[in-house]
């Protein structure tokens, strides 16, 4: 099994730590021939969401991993990355892969100072650490998206098919029972053996 992690910008080295206490390997996509190679599934960390859609566009990226997405590659988007996913942004213009239905309001806690951290319930996990570092949250879902956490009455956790999506960081902690989850997902699609 091997993850594609995006190292445009953005915390991609914690997600790398995070996959290689699980036995998982993993390339990072820089550019476009980074996609060639044969990836299971995708993380897309947490950044700056205006500056990575815009860096996908530049690189001709954004349509090939929204066509391997919709193929059903796994995907895994945490805040930043949650943004990129998301159908529809509530505030400012935002490049977007666009896959996963669910509105995003971006910088909903405020800005850096706005930053902290709670244990909190996720569905199909248990009790979790959840870092939020000028995070977004989800503020509804449609289709067969489901609810896997809230804090404070607000959406920072969702799952659609093969695309998992956390408001938080758990790349951040030490806890690794979210990428666990996602690493579970991966198995169960074997999606570069479906699309190359």
């Amino acid at each position: 099994m091997r993850i594609g992690v995006l190292a445009l910008q953005g915390a991609f080295a914690e997600h790398e730590e995070k996959l290689k206490k699980l036995g998982a390997s993993y390339v990072e996509i820089r550019k476009k021939g980074d996609l060639k190679q044969p990836i299971d599934g995708l993380i897309l960390p947490g950044g700056e969401s205006t500056v990575m859609g815009k860096l996908l566009v530049d690189l001709d990226c954004l349509e090939e991993i929204r066509i391997r997405i919709r193929k059903g590659m796994p995907v895994f988007g945490t805040c930043a990355g949650l943004i990129l996913l998301a159908k529809r942004v509530q505030s400012g213009t935002q490049i977007q892969i666009g896959t996963m239905d669910m509105t995003v309001k971006r910088n909903a806690y405020g800005r850096q100072l706005g930053s902290f951290s709670v244990t909190s319930e996720m569905k199909g996990i248990g009790e979790i650490p959840m870092v939020f570092i000028r995070a977004p949250y989800i503020q509804s879902v449609s289709g067969d998206t489901q609810v896997l956490a809230e804090v404070g009455g607000r959406i920072v956790a969702a799952r659609q098919g093969n695309q998992l999506a956390t408001a938080f960081h758990p790349e951040l902690t030490n806890d690794i029972r979210v990428h666990a989850l996602f690493l579970e997902m991966v198995k169960r699609v074997k999606f570069s053996e479906i699309y190359l």
